[in-house]
């Protein structure tokens, strides 16, 4: 199903906030990257803790697909 880059910031907006929810995210660069519970959206930057204390950001236009697992 396509969506619009408005509609899938919208659906991408709610499973951030539902923490019993895996995230996948698949990149423009071929990259994929799973999102922990702890996870937030940024105007249009989705920012993730990393295992070691850090911070990650990655823009939503980079994002490709997402896949959404129950946890």
């Amino acid at each position: 199903m396509k969506v619009t880059a408005d509609d899938f910031k919208k659906q991408l907006r709610q499973y951030i906030q539902f923490r019993g929810i895996d995230i996948v995210l698949y990149l423009k660069d071929g990259s994929m990257v799973e999102l922990d519970k702890n996870r937030r959206l940024e105007g249009d930057m989705v920012i993730r803790n990393q295992k070691d204390g850090n911070t990650d950001s990655i823009h939503v236009d980079e994002i490709v697909k997402a896949d959404f697992f129950a946890a």
